[in-house]
């Protein structure tokens, strides 16, 4: 009798050509059909609750899959993890009901945007923080943010080849800080979904912000222009990391 399983995932996105299959390119959805076919025996076509771009990394990325294995649900995680290479993990594994679909269901998305402000870049983390050498007025990127939490038409926010059926998303909470005593500033960002780059432009506007580009209230004339050339820079893949989701 088939069930149905939930993994989360976490991945470093740096070698992939993003979550989405695609024709000639390693992807995080192709290496994870592959590997839990052969080790089941199916034919396994994963269901992602959302896509990430080339180069983007997941701490709490979220997929399901049909199977008649008769493998109990918290075992799975432990048996694809052996087939899988060691920038993929899969954290969790738990049955959902057979009509559990994690793109059509309410939930809340969780992504932070990491930046390493010093004046020159730590080798170990070029992968995983975008550098920014000028110091950053953090306080002005989060009074920034503030204009953008609420429902909204973000159209300004979208990057070129986003094809949503509508523009409007819902953002709950949005929080720029500096970490620590690191140099690393931190933007983290709750929504109901979010449109095709529309974290990385945030990212990038919010830098605008802290350079002294822009002021904060100007991000509300961005929004109201509805118009991608109003906001800011795209700030590059490697910041940027899918950290979770709230189906509660």
């Amino acid at each position: 009798m088939s069930k149905r399983i939930m993994l989360t995932i976490a991945y470093d996105g740096t070698d992939y050509s993003g979550w989405q299959i695609q024709p000639n390119a390693v992807t995080i959805e192709g290496v994870l059909n592959k590997t839990i076919s052969e080790l089941l025996g199916e034919d396994i076509h994963v269901i992602g609750a959302s896509r990430t771009d080339a180069g983007v990394h997941a701490m709490g990325a979220v997929a399901v899959f049909d199977t008649v294995s008769p493998i109990p649900p918290d075992k799975y995680s432990f048996v694809i993890n052996q087939g899988l290479p060691d920038d993929i993990r899969i954290l969790n594994s738990l049955q959902v009901a057979d009509d559990f679909h994690p793109r059509k269901v309410n939930c809340k998305k969780t992504y932070e945007y990491r930046i390493y402000n010093d004046t020159f870049m730590l080798p170990t983390r070029r992968l995983y923080t975008h550098h920014v050498y000028g110091r950053l007025d953090t306080e002005a990127m989060n009074e920034a943010g503030q204009y953008l939490v609420g429902e909204h038409d973000f159209v300004s926010f979208m990057g070129a080849g986003g094809q949503a059926l509508t523009t409007e998303r819902t953002i709950y909470a949005l929080d720029v800080r500096n970490e620590g005593e690191s140099r690393e500033v931190v933007i983290t960002v709750t929504g109901s979904g979010f449109l095709y780059n529309m974290v990385r432009i945030i990212a990038g506007t919010l830098i605008d912000v802290g350079q002294g580009r822009f002021k904060p209230e100007d991000v509300k004339t961005m929004l109201e222009a509805r118009d991608r050339t109003a906001a800011g820079q795209t700030a590059p893949a490697c910041g940027l990391c899918l950290v979770g989701y709230d189906f509660g």
